[in-house]
């Protein structure tokens, strides 16, 4: 098998580079290491940043769904006015492309009392088909409401951050206050379940319970709904998916007049995703500078090889060797390094995702993130793509140190070793 002259003399430099005295062992070392901890680095930030906006996402959208289609006069407040959903506009969403799941809802603004204390709170009605399946995997003790189609149910589901704060736990009692067309009327519910999320900001406003209770309160009948929650099976399709129905549902009116108004999770919560999207930037300053310390230690870790190796590149061109040839024999040399550099670099990040992964030992302070232990995400796609790019990247650079071969005089430097 006939392999060429310049890569030949590259894998005996590399091979014999570390039992020789010199500079450029350790200097090696050095560009070895600085790039294996700032790939690692980099592929921690990515995976890091990747799994925290999930599960941020996840916990908004468990609370509002992907889509929500309310009347166009709620004007954002939580006291809504109703749509009425017929069967047919209902027929048209269970077709409709890329949604997967359709949640009738109804929510009003009530004031909790007990002997302790006093809350106002977001009552959250739902009704039998309701997608408990979020709920479900934050529940902490009890369970979800029973809510049943021919009757009106007093269960309730609060959060652990409302339970401790109004002192009461599962199974317990308490009055609720709502204001409609100024007169006052009270509902006397029983706790089911207690959840907790980690998300305070919804955590601390949210009770869910059967939606005809709120029905009851408002006066509305049965078809009639605060909104629509939509989930869709492809979040990356959200806005396509938000806007297509949107130019076809602004068209139809309900019974009642009202026209119907399409939002996605992002337009409901914009400054959280916004902020969310900031983080990219993070991730990005954090890219570049690893990138500059890394590719700073690998030129200089070349310079030196090349310095160390001036005699043997006098000889080389002496016999006729081409600066071409002989430029080719250390950017070769250098992929070895970066190669041997990446493999570290992903070994040390993916073991310390796969050990968060398992076992979430590294923890973090819901008030201010939102979760209760540093999320990861393993992209193998993102994992490929930066290694690609880290790779091209670094041999460009090592582009400018490797043109130094040209301004080698053989004369000079076999003449002085």
């Amino acid at each position: 098998m006939s392999i060429s002259l310049p890569l030949f003399i590259a894998r005996r430099i590399y091979r014999n580079n570390g039992g020789e005295k010199g500079v450029s062992p350790p200097a090696v070392r050095v560009a070895t290491v600085s790039m294996a901890l700032g790939l690692a680095v980099i592929l921690l930030s990515v995976s890091i940043v990747d799994g925290f906006k999930k599960e941020v996402r996840n916990k908004v959208i468990g609370f509002g769904s992907h889509i929500q289609i309310s009347n166009f006069d709620s004007n954002n407040s939580y006291e809504t006015h109703p749509i009425c959903i017929s069967d047919t506009l209902y027929g048209f969403l269970k077709i409709f492309p890329n949604i997967t799941q359709i949640d009738r809802f109804a929510t009003k603004p009530g004031m909790v009392k007990t002997e302790h204390d006093s809350q106002a709170m977001i009552f959250k009605g739902v009704d039998e088909n309701y997608n408990w399946d979020f709920f479900q995997q934050n529940l902490l003790e009890g369970r979800i409401p029973n809510i049943n189609p021919d009757s009106t149910s007093t269960e309730v589901l609060i959060s652990r951050l409302f339970a401790n704060s109004m002192n009461l736990k599962l199974n317990d009692s308490f009055i609720a206050y709502f204001i409609n067309n100024e007169n006052v009327r009270f509902r006397k519910f029983n706790i089911s379940g207690i959840y907790g999320t980690g998300f305070a900001d919804y955590d601390k406003i949210y009770i869910l319970l059967d939606i005809k209770q709120i029905r009851r309160l408002n006066l509305w009948d049965s078809d009639m709904v605060s909104g629509l929650e939509l989930r869709v099976k492809d979040y990356g399709q959200v806005d396509v998916t938000n806007e297509v129905l949107f130019s076809e549902l602004h068209k139809r009116k309900d019974r009642q007049g009202n026209t119907f108004y399409t939002r996605s999770i992002r337009e409901l919560n914009p400054s959280l995703f916004a902020w969310l999207d900031v983080l990219d930037i993070n991730t990005l300053v954090i890219f570049v500078l690893m990138f500059l310390v890394a590719g700073f230690s690998m030129i200089s870790g070349l310079l030196i090889i090349i310095l160390e190796r001036a005699n043997m590149i006098g000889i080389l061109k002496t016999l006729g060797q081409s600066s071409e040839n002989i430029r080719k024999i250390f950017l070769y040399l250098a992929a070895r390094i970066v190669g041997k550099a990446l493999l570290w670099g992903n070994l040390i990040a993916i073991t310390v995702c796969i050990v968060q992964k398992q076992t979430g030992v590294l923890h973090l302070n819901p008030d201010v993130y939102y979760l209760t232990e540093m999320p990861v995400e393993i992209n193998l796609w993102y994992i490929l793509l930066i290694n690609l790019g880290v790779f091209a990247a670094t041999l460009l650079a090592l582009l400018l140190p490797s043109m130094l071969v040209a301004r080698i005089s053989p004369a000079k430097t076999i003449r002085f070793e």
